[in-house]
């Protein structure tokens, strides 16, 4: 493993709403990064009131009716986030520096090939006046983690006041990026969801996003991406109006937590391939197009191409797959998210629900169709909102009474928008069906009228846990807890602490029960093949020649990536040696049974064009 003088070799991304709102607060003074999404502003002034109080800080309520009250809440509560992560710090420091246990508990948590560990290690070892040395060190070489945010781009709603549409800037996202960009923070902004040219082009109002005198970034933007040409194609959008991507941070499209944004059957290991081959194809392009605009903004511009890093998430579980990330494609940092779950001292989850994921298996995790956004998203069976949405469609009451509105993007019946989880869009989805009754079987009639209430509140129910944990009452309509961890949870069975987690990723313990793991890029694979014998299945209820091409397209990308996997595991790496002809056997296993499947639909079927 090659040496570094960073901290942390992962970080932790943002999961849902709620569960990573304040994981700076938990884990930032131990100089792990982690990302807070900034959708929801309500949550946000709740959690503002609620560590003002806890530590003591003065508060002033930002009422909903101030103007820009989205954008001042997000402001404030970053601000908020940002004092006390250095107040924790400059504490954390101190603590190293009088007490042995305090720094002896810090080592066990850095990675054996981190500098600063072995810095540490070295002033140990040298005798006289280490107490003074060692505070000198601490100053010199340790930080606190990046208190990063997340926007999902295209997640801006249009806002009116009564029946008025407010400029463009009081969008959702674009009020949330002001938020973020009128803090005090020197961070980065992940974008997620795909590109929004409204948005992209609004970075341009501050100056945090363009370099300083000195070539420095106060505020910085990584992207993230699901493969290459999406990341060249975003990343040149921006580097035209005088804007740097600092970080692509490359997600697997389907094992992974959330949202799940699935490739043409693309898999994760040749699309890392691919960012070590042409990163620099990636940055002189940008650095190229970048430059030109800033010459005509009269910026100026740096001699050299900024610092570009190449990240990546998604299904990572044990530390051999972490080196191997590390290793093989050069990432500069690997997302561990879903596992962080089960660490309380990490993520603000309730009891109940952290309850629910120790005990999930393999059968409760799946890719559903519960996002009113129409995006598969991952999640797991049982929890609280989907028992609280089947009792409504139960009693015949469908639908959320969506108080947030976060999601309330469909202009199907009104151009204020919206959301397909709400009761008023449920109200009229099923009327309408009701009409056309008598054209449907009682099978085809079920399966329509399931399409339209199994879009569930995740606006409400993504951010319930943080209320649950911290005690703080939740009005309005039962919506229960909604979360969303990727398959991975279900190789995770119990809660452990922060240290032992980071112990687990480190290789130094094991926290995982579960013998018969498959790995990461082989369960890519299987959901990939699942998800694929899904698309066909609606093919053949549905063929043309479009979806045919499509689907050809899919099957010879799989089985492209299943080509780079055999010769990776048999020539290109030594990790992974122990388990290579188990791997080897299940690629050939899923190569025959992908090349098995027929795209063929039924005579009685024809297709259209």
């Amino acid at each position: 493993m090659t040496k570094t003088n960073q901290m942390h070799s992962f970080h932790i991304p943002v999961m849902g709403t709620a569960f990573t709102i304040d994981s700076p607060l938990r884990v930032a003074k131990y100089g792990i990064s982690s990302v807070i999404s900034i959708i929801d502003d309500e949550l946000i002034e709740k959690m503002n009131a609620f560590y003002s109080k806890k530590f003591n800080l003065p508060y002033k309520e930002i009422p909903k009716k101030n103007p820009d009250s989205r954008a001042e809440r997000i402001t404030s509560y970053l601000d908020l986030v940002n004092n006390i992560v250095q107040d924790k710090f400059e504490n954390f420091k101190k603590e190293l520096a009088e007490s042995k246990t305090a720094l002896e508990n810090y080592l066990s948590i850095l990675p054996n090939h981190s500098e600063i560990k072995q810095g540490f290690q070295n002033l140990l070892n040298s005798g006289a006046d280490v107490k003074g040395k060692l505070s000198t060190y601490i100053e010199n070489h340790l930080s606190p983690g990046s208190i990063d945010v997340n926007i999902m781009a295209k997640i801006d709603k249009d806002n009116f006041v009564k029946n008025e549409q407010l400029p463009v800037e009081f969008n959702d996202a674009h009020a949330a990026l002001r938020g973020f960009a009128n803090s005090k923070l020197s961070s980065s902004i992940v974008l997620s969801a795909g590109l929004n040219p409204r948005l992209y082009s609004y970075f341009e109002n501050f100056k945090d996003f363009f370099p300083d005198a000195n070539g420095k970034l106060k505020k910085k933007i990584i992207l993230k991406v699901s493969d290459f040409r999406s990341a060249s194609i975003q990343g040149n959008y921006l580097a035209k109006k005088g804007l740097w991507v600092s970080e692509y941070r490359i997600e697997s499209g389907l094992n992974c937590g959330g949202h799940a944004f699935a490739t043409d059957g693309h898999l994760l290991g040749p699309i890392l391939e691919e960012f070590n081959q042409k990163k620099d194809e990636l940055v002189q392009s940008a650095h190229q197009l970048m430059s030109k605009a800033l010459e005509q903004k009269e910026i100026l511009v740096p001699e050299k191409p900024l610092d570009l890093k190449i990240t990546v998430q998604g299904g990572v579980g044990t530390a051999e797959e972490h080196n191997f990330l590390l290793e093989h494609y050069k990432v500069s940092s690997v997302g561990w998210g879903t596992p962080f779950l089960l660490v309380p001292e990490a993520t603000s989850v309730d009891i109940e629900t952290r309850k629910l994921l120790v005990k999930a298996k393999e059968k409760d995790l799946y890719l559903s169709h519960i996002s009113p956004l129409g995006i598969p998203f991952n999640t797991v069976r049982g929890t609280t909102n989907e028992q609280l949405k089947e009792k409504r469609i139960a009693e015949n009451k469908s639908g959320s009474s969506c108080p947030k509105k976060f999601l309330a993007l469909s202009k199907e019946y009104d151009e204020k928008g919206i959301c397909s989880a709400s009761k008023k869009f449920q109200d009229i989805k099923l009327k309408e069906l009701e009409d056309k009754k008598d054209n449907f079987s009682q099978e085809v009639l079920e399966k329509k009228k399931n399409k339209i209430t199994e879009k569930a509140c995740l606006c409400v129910g993504l951010g319930n846990a943080s209320f649950l944990e911290n005690d703080i009452r939740i009005k309005g309509q039962a919506q229960g807890v909604a979360i969303c961890p990727g398959p991975n949870m279900a190789y995770f069975s119990k809660v452990v602490s922060l240290s032992k987690m980071i112990q687990h990723i480190y290789g130094k313990i094991s926290v995982m029960e579960m013998p018969n793991r498959p790995n990461m890029f082989v369960k890519e694979l299987k959901i990939y093949l699942d998800y694929f014998r899904n698309e066909i299945e609606d093919f053949m209820d549905e063929p043309s020649a479009k979806q045919k091409k499509k689907l050809e397209k899919f099957k010879l990308n799989l089985l492209d990536g299943i080509s780079y996997y055999q010769e990776l595991f048999t020539n290109k790496t030594n990790l992974f040696q122990q388990s290579k002809n188990q791997l080897l056997g299940e690629l050939e296993e899923l190569k025959d049974s992908l090349t098995g499947i027929n795209l063929e639909p039924k005579v009685s079927r024809p297709i259209s064009t």
